[in-house]
């Protein structure tokens, strides 16, 4: 899957292989709702900002508003030191797609479970 095309857990699950996980799994809650378990906890790096922010910090990228980017509306731009960029419908999700750009490149093989939720 392309990396500037993911969102919910399967964003989540390409962070979780960024951050050195390779035993995450793949739960399902009683609501339907897919997250990956990374170690007993369930991440959200792309919704949640005291979870995200040390990434944004830690990797030093630039988040800025896109107003009127062709195709996509309002987004948001965030570009690595690397100058690996990608775009998001909100501030996490545009740089958390740069993370794993800047890691596994622009396409991630994701797992079945995720395949139809991406």
């Amino acid at each position: 899957m392309k990396t500037s095309e993911l969102t919910g857990a399967a964003l989540d699950w390409a962070v979780a292989k960024c951050e050195g996980a390779y035993t995450q799994s793949v739960d399902t809650d009683i609501d339907g709702t897919i997250r990956i378990n990374y170690g007993g906890m369930y991440p959200e790096w792309s919704t949640d900002w005291a979870q995200g922010g040390p990434i944004i910090e830690q990797e030093r990228l630039l988040i800025q508003p896109e107003i009127g980017k062709e195709g996509m509306g309002n987004a948001w731009y965030a570009v690595s030191m690397k100058d690996t960029d990608s775009y998001g419908p909100t501030p996490l999700i545009a740089a958390m797609r740069c993370y794993v750009a800047s890691k596994l490149g622009d396409d991630v093989t994701l797992p079945p479970e995720l395949e139809q939720t991406a």
